[in-house]
């Protein structure tokens, strides 16, 4: 369970500089292990409806274990789909961890006027996105932060977190390999589909 604070000190930074309030709206597009942490990070900071995507079932199924109300496969998913379970608004706070541009393209147009685009995760060299000055920063206030690693504080109460329970890293560990195994690990986290944290 160690092996999480690193990742969840850089999670709970995000978060603090995205400005998570209790009763938002979480939008996490992208349900890796940070995608993981994200969500079950939100909903024990009080987020009111957490709504996740990505590509492969087997992680939506866990987004939902961790603390999503509502999951979308990201081939399918619209702003439209987010309105329709969401009292017909975007989202408080959208968490970018996946850095392909169709997913930062999703993220730009499901953001709520004055919300915040949490920008999570890298992307291919070259990558960038299109904004309208206008309709997405001037006239509905949109705040576009990133954020990458987290500081002594973020690790100490990280720790407290995880021994709290109050964020569930134990039941993200999904294989537990020897070392004569790690080919196998490597593959798994590779691949993507059928795990969230591998420990060798």
């Amino acid at each position: 369970e160690g092996s999480f604070v690193e990742p969840l000190a850089c999670v709970l930074r995000g978060q603090r500089l995205a400005g998570l309030r209790p009763g938002s709206t979480v939008l996490v597009i992208g349900s890796g292990i940070s995608g993981m942490l994200h969500i079950n990070l939100a909903k024990a900071l009080g987020a009111g409806r957490i709504v996740a995507t990505d590509i492969s079932k087997y992680r939506l199924d866990a987004a939902k274990q961790f603390g999503a109300a509502h999951v979308f496969d990201a081939k399918d998913y619209t702003p439209n789909a987010l309105r329709e379970i969401n009292d017909g608004r975007l989202a408080d706070l959208v968490i970018l961890c996946a850095g392909a541009a169709t997913a930062l393209n999703q993220g730009l147009q499901s953001v709520d006027r004055g919300g915040t685009v949490l920008f999570f995760a890298a992307t291919d060299k070259g990558v960038t996105i299109p904004i309208s000055v206008n309709d997405l920063l001037f006239r509905n206030e949109v705040t576009l932060t990133s954020s990458y690693a987290g500081n002594r504080a973020d690790h100490v109460v990280a720790v407290d977190l995880i021994r709290s329970r109050r964020v569930q890293v134990a039941e993200m560990i999904t294989h537990r390999l020897s070392l004569e195994e790690s080919v196998l690990g490597f593959k798994l986290v590779a691949e993507g589909r059928d795990s969230i944290k591998v420990i060798v």
